[in-house]
């Protein structure tokens, strides 16, 4: 069996695609912009490569953004004080805290000053309360874009026994919640694992849908995936590469090679669920754009 590859990359475009048009709509039937302010704090070179791809897309489909960058010696009280102005400010409907933060800066302390309104990466303590009870205003972008490729590539996660690799906050626990909701595009059986998981490929080997979300390059074999099986790689790692110009390469948590000749459909990386994670972003950034002309 050859995997089918799932391409994000061109689902992503459809989605963008949507949200260009729901943007055009509140423009011209109510006169609203949606906004995303992206802050930046400190001076890491992958998270201002991140922050531009996402300048890009919002550009692209019709998002007024602005990046707000302070300095690698940016004190909690400076982080906290752009926040709380850009929370007044009504041009922005959606906030992004791109993490991660400079080692001085209380990470939850800091997302925690962000409005919910406009937390639409889905991290404030009370919108993550509301998606564990069924009833999100925002979902994670990274989760609901691993939704979304499922259910827009004909892979339904109802019914299915799901094995979410990975407990991170972003990603992992949300994900999790997520697809074990009474509710359509999840309903799966969701079994739970991570780095303290014993026998970790007993488990892997009794999903049909695996999402491997634990940042260990090539963790997931061949031979610890069931035939047939839907693989999502969420990982994203940087490996040593001297062959290549720039002296690494990017890896996935899946072992691409292996897995690609058992599963039935499987995620690339890059091209996976990258571009989704940004696509869903948009996504966020509208429906918070949408709420304020509902209130």
């Amino acid at each position: 069996m050859t995997a089918t590859i799932i391409d994000g990359a061109e689902i992503a475009r459809q989605v963008r695609a949507e949200v260009a048009r729901q943007v055009k709509e509140l423009k011209d039937d109510y006169g609203v912009t949606p906004g995303l302010a992206a802050v930046l704090l400190g001076d890491n070179p992958a998270s201002a490569s991140y922050v531009r791809g996402k300048e890009r897309d919002c550009q692209e489909v019709g998002i007024y953004t602005e990046t707000f960058r302070l300095p690698q010696d940016v004190s909690q009280g400076e982080a906290l004080d752009m926040i709380a102005g850009l929370n007044n400010d009504r041009r922005f409907h959606g906030i992004l805290t791109q993490l991660p933060f400079p080692r001085q800066i209380d990470e939850g302390f800091t997302i925690r000053a962000i409005h919910p309104d406009k937390d639409v990466d889905c991290l404030h303590p009370y919108n993550v309360g509301l998606l564990v009870q069924g009833d999100p205003i925002f979902i994670p972008a990274t989760p609901l874009g691993v939704q979304q490729l499922l259910m827009r590539t004909g892979h339904n996660p109802a019914g299915k026994h799901v094995v979410v690799c990975g407990r991170s906050n972003i990603v992992g626990k949300p994900l999790a919640v997520l697809l074990a909701q009474k509710r359509d595009g999840a309903n799966a059986t969701v079994t739970f694992c991570h780095t303290g998981t014993r026998n970790l490929a007993e488990f892997t080997r009794m999903a049909d849908i695996l999402v491997a979300a634990m940042g260990s390059p090539r963790l997931i074999r061949g031979d610890m995936v069931k035939d047939g099986a839907v693989v999502i790689d969420v990982g994203l790692s940087r490996v040593d590469d001297p062959s290549r110009k720039q002296g690494y390469r990017l890896d996935g948590d899946v072992d691409f090679e292996s897995v690609s000749q058992v599963a039935s459909a499987i995620t690339p990386v890059p091209g996976g669920v990258g571009p989704m994670t940004v696509a869903m972003l948009l996504v966020n950034t509208v429906k918070a754009a949408t709420i304020t002309i509902e209130e």
